[in-house]
């Protein structure tokens, strides 16, 4: 089994399991292509494709073998890279999910250049099942997430705590501080973040372990969106107290408790097992672990 193997079957999966196609951008032939994956799975003892007719469409065993192929062949790739060009080494490519990365990032990376000058550092905010998939597919170094972390071959570290804020209109019925009864606190019109955030996870998690489950009128990727509707009366949200502590405080909504739940959560460090980390990597890392205790940022 060679390198040269892998980029075959790569190619092959990245072609929707056509090996005509993966041939055409290989510059081989159909035969050598399917050669090559028979010996692959010769040399295993798996079969990493069913052939159904003329077609193949990849097992169980060929996406598990994508995924460690596809993390060798970046990591021989980033060593080609790097040892033919050590001069320009210094790259980072981090991950952040949304709340992160409006709050919390620009403040690391320009912590991060001040001690380290001659880095670059590549940041890409979304959310967190795609960042995780994105570490998987070797498009990132690391990420740092507020959600949970899905895949079991991705390390995941706590590094700081955090809390989501119940807020509601200033002019509505709820005054500032008041705690809400299950009753009332189910019967609200909820304003959330979408589907696969990390705030809305803890959000969805915390509910179901109280017995119940919310369907939102409004969803959005946006906090500042959600937080404009709260403020003109159109229901109350669960967001980052971060994000909506100067809001808090010049009265434009209002924070509120319910009784019984407890929306806090913590942020993560996560990448592959297997992802060699640079000392860059090491120490953007680092800097993130104890950034809260040496540093002060504004709230948005």
């Amino acid at each position: 089994m060679t390198i040269r193997h892998l980029r075959i079957f790569l190619s092959v999966c990245s072609n929707d399991c056509n090996t005509t196609k993966a041939a055409a951008e290989l510059l081989m032939t159909q035969p050598a292509v399917s050669l090559a994956i028979r010996e692959l799975e010769q040399y295993y003892g798996v079969q990493l494709f069913d052939r159904i007719g003329r077609r193949l469409k990849i097992t169980e065993a060929g996406q598990k073998f994508r995924e460690y192929s596809v993390h060798i062949a970046a990591m021989f790739d980033d060593m080609e890279r790097r040892m033919r060009n050590w001069d320009s080494f210094g790259i980072l490519r981090v991950g952040s999910s949304i709340t992160i990365g409006a709050q919390l990032l620009p403040g690391y990376v320009k912590a991060f250049y001040d001690l380290h000058p001659g880095t670059e550092v590549r940041a890409v905010i979304g959310p967190s099942d795609q960042l995780e998939q994105k570490i998987l597919d070797d498009e990132l170094d690391f990420a740092l997430i507020e959600g949970i972390c899905h895949m079991q071959s991705l390390v995941c570290e706590e590094y700081m705590e955090d809390r989501l804020a119940v807020i509601c209109p200033a002019d509505g019925r709820f005054r500032p501080g008041q705690t809400l009864t299950p009753d009332e606190f189910r019967g609200q019109k909820f304003l959330l973040r979408e589907p696969g955030s990390g705030t809305r996870e803890v959000f969805d998690r915390v509910t179901e372990q109280a017995g119940f489950t919310v369907v939102p009128i409004w969803e959005a990727m946006s906090t500042t969106a959600l937080v404009n509707a709260v403020a003109n009366g159109l229901g109350i949200s669960v967001l980052p107290y971060r994000r909506v502590a100067e809001m808090l405080e010049r009265g434009l909504v209002t924070e509120v408790y319910a009784k019984g739940l407890e929306f806090r959560r913590t942020f993560k460090i996560i990448y592959h097992k297997e992802k060699f980390l640079t000392s860059s990597a090491k120490a953007f890392m680092e800097l993130c672990r104890n950034y809260e205790a040496e540093c002060t940022f504004p709230l948005l």
